[in-house]
């Protein structure tokens, strides 16, 4: 089934922005991995929760630097084809990204 068909939408990035992506989230899960090493490990609570919260920190870089970029390419794009309902799904996302 081709993607006219279906409601999935897609983003076409460029390889420098595929891999940019793919390397802070490769980093994060790196530091995931190590949060259960230690955890496997018996360390001191206070230094788990330190290197949670360093991986949180990542994770919404990670996702202020995407929404930057959905703001500047896809959104800008259908508001310039009149597609307002794109305003709607981008308060929808920055209110989960807020919780």
């Amino acid at each position: 089934m081709s993607c006219e068909h279906c409601n999935t939408k897609h983003t076409q990035r460029d390889e420098a922005q595929k891999k940019a992506l793919l390397n802070r989230l490769n980093r994060i899960e790196g530091q995931i991995r190590g949060i259960k090493k230690m955890i496997e490990e018996d360390a001191y609570c206070n230094d788990i929760l330190v290197q949670s919260a360093a991986a949180g920190a990542a994770l919404n870089s990670f996702s202020k630097n995407l929404l930057a970029a959905h703001i500047h390419t896809c959104v800008a794009r259908d508001i310039r084809e009149g597609k307002d309902e794109v305003i709607d799904e981008l308060i929808d996302t920055m209110g989960k990204l807020m919780k």
